[in-house]
Order: C-alpha cells, then sequence, then structure tokens
C-alpha cells in the first residue's frame, strides 16, 4: 500500500508591499494571486482588478497594508493591446466561444482611412453592454455562471471613456485578417466588446483572439516581473521582488508630520497646517520616516482617509531593515 506523504503546511508571515505581476496566460488573476502568495508567504493579499485567463500583462499584486490602497489601482485608466480576427463571431467575445457567424473579409477595404474613421467613432464616451461572460455580478451571481447555464440576463448599457484608440491592419499566422488593437480607457472597459464591436462597424464581425494589458495607473510592463522570476530567486530573497506599499500612491501629494502630530493623525485626529487644498495626499511620520497613510486636505486642515496600523507600520520597518 502506497502511503501518501504528507502535505507541508507553509508557514505564513506578514508582508507588505506591491508585486507589479505580468500575468501569463492561462492563469486567472485569482490562480496568480495564489501563487505568488504562497511564494512569498504572506498572510493577506489582493489583486487590483482582474484579467480573464486570455489575457496577459500588468496585474499589480497588493500585500498586507498594501491591500488598504488597492482600490486606486482599480479606478486607474488602462492600455492595452489587443488582436481581433475579422469575420468570425464567437458565443464568448473571444477565442474560447462556439462559432455564431462567418464573414467574407477584404483585407483591401481595411485601408488606413477607414479605420481611422471607425477609431474616431469609438473614442470618447461611448456606452458599452457588459458582456456575458464577465464576472460583472447581477443578484449575487456573476454574469458569466448565468451563461454557463445557458441563461441570458438582461445588462443595462454601461458608460466607459475611450482616451485613444489606433487600429491596424494585420494577418494572423493562418492567414486571416485581423486588426490589432491599441487602447487607452477609462475602468471598467471591456475589450472583448470593443473588438465586437469595431467588427461589426467594419460590416464583418470580429472576436478577440489575444489581450496584454501594457499599462495600469502609470505602471507599464517594463517594471514588472514574472511569477517564474519570483520562484527562482532563493526564498529568502523573494521580498525584494516587492515595492514599498507607497508605489501606488505616485499621485499622491506627500506630507510628512512631526512625531507629535504624527501619532494624532494615526489616530485618526485632523491635524492642523500651512498646507493648500490637496485632493489626496501621502502622510509620513518624521521619526521613524514611515508611511502613516492616505488624506486629503481641506481648508488647512489634514483629514485622514485611510490609516496603517501602528503594528502594519512596525512590521515594514522591520522589513525594510532585512532587505537593506
Amino acid at each position: 500500500m502506497t502511503v501518501a506523504a504528507p502535505r507541508i503546511r507553509v508557514q505564513r508571515r506578514p508582508v507588505h508591499g506591491v508585486l507589479l505581476l505580468d500575468k501569463p496566460l492561462g492563469l486567472s488573476s485569482n490562480q496568480a494571486l495564489q501563487k505568488a502568495k504562497w511564494l512569498l508567504r504572506a498572510e493577506k493579499a489582493g489583486h487590483t482588478g482582474t484579467l480573464d485567463p486570455l489575457a496577459t500583462g500588468v496585474l499589480p499584486l497588493c500585500f498586507g497594508a498594501a491591500t488598504k490602497f488597492s482600490a486606486l489601482q482599480l479606478e486607474a485608466p488602462k492600455r492595452y493591446h489587443a488582436v481581433a480576427l475579422l469575420g468570425v463571431t464567437t458565443s464568448t467575445g473571444d477565442a474560447e466561444g462556439e462559432v455564431l457567424t462567418r464573414s467574407d473579409v477584404d483585407p483591401a477595404a481595411l485601408t488606413p482611412e477607414r479605420l481611422q474613421a471607425v477609431a474616431r467613432q469609438f473614442t470618447g464616451r461611448i456606452q458599452q453592454v457588459p458582456p456575458m461572460h464577465s464576472a460583472l455580478k447581477k443578484d449575487g451571481k456573476a454574469l458569466y455562471e448565468y451563461a454557463r447555464a445557458g441563461v441570458a440576463v438582461e445588462r443595462a448599457a454601461r458608460d466607459v471613456e475611450i482616451f485613444e484608440l489606433n487600429l491596424a491592419s494585420s494577418i494572423t499566422s493562418q492567414a486571416q485578417p485581423a486588426i490589432e488593437i491599441e487602447v487607452s480607457c477609462s475602468k471598467g472597459t471591456y475589450i472583448r466588446t470593443l473588438a465586437e464591436d469595431i467588427g461589426q462597424a467594419l460590416g464583418c464581425g470580429a472576436h478577440l483572439t489575444r489581450l496584454r494589458r501594457t499599462e495600469t495607473g502609470g505602471i507599464d510592463l517594463t517594471r514588472c516581473t514574472t511569477l517564474a522570476a519570483l520562484e527562482a530567486l532563493p526564498q529568502q530573497e523573494r521580498l525584494s521582488a516587492l515595492l514599498p506599499v507607497d508605489a501606488l500612491l505616485a499621485d499622491h501629494v506627500p506630507i510628512t508630520l512631526a512625531e507629535e502630530d504624527a501619532g494624532r493623525f494615526l489616530s485618526g485626529l485632523r491635524r492642523r497646517g500651512p498646507w493648500p487644498d490637496i485632493r489626496a495626499a501621502a502622510v509620513y511620520g518624521e521619526r521613524p520616516n514611515a508611511l502613516l497613510g492616505v488624506g486629503h486636505v481641506a481648508a488647512g486642515e489634514l483629514i485622514p482617509d485611510r490609516l496603517l496600523s501602528p503594528i502594519e507600520i512596525q512590521q515594514i520597518l522591520q522589513e525594510e531593515a532585512l532587505t537593506s
């Protein structure tokens, strides 16, 4: 009789920081998060916006105190590079679905002028109907759960904004006509739906075959690492792959408080000072030099919005001492 080897229980530890991950193909955002969490032996973690398993690219992962600021990346504008196959529509809007329609495509008709005209049609504020195969919830269930059960539910169109859209004619490795899509857009934009709508505007239909997020909130692929690279590091060096918690606060105005004011701010009290009105401030203590949280300034008052706990601050300072 074969005796199964006992499972090794990973000893979790407090980890604070941001991992800029280039999410691999085939993993959901949560699967990528759980893998990174296991590699870092972290107690608490969260991601900053879902990427489909068929999508790759920038996915900031937050650990410990950084999870308090993950919503900032959820709200951030995104940039994508995508490829859409023309002349074929599918049930999911991507390559995983069943083929619904096939149409002839004349590559010669895909002139730069025509593609520019279609791009202008979808630039600016537009409305999108969320796809059935999405994580958007209705009555507590994700839309993709209804879709898998063969149930279609009514979805209201939503306003999104396309800041920049560039289309270029392309040919796949199987010599099929396609378009390459470069898009900068607001949160909540479904690139799959955008590709389908562009295909409809071109009169031939389309579905997404490749999607790569190249930037989110000013964070681009050049700053990202991979799960393979993280796994290749010795266990004791993996924390060095993390950026500090305030890596998510690049657009916040820094304010540093003296020791007494820092203590009171950390307990949730407003502080008065010579500051102009500030919409978003990253607040630091002077001694020790550490992030306390975020706030905003109105009429000379610094008002706390989200605070780190004293324990989190102490653990972050200990981490910095170990990795410096």
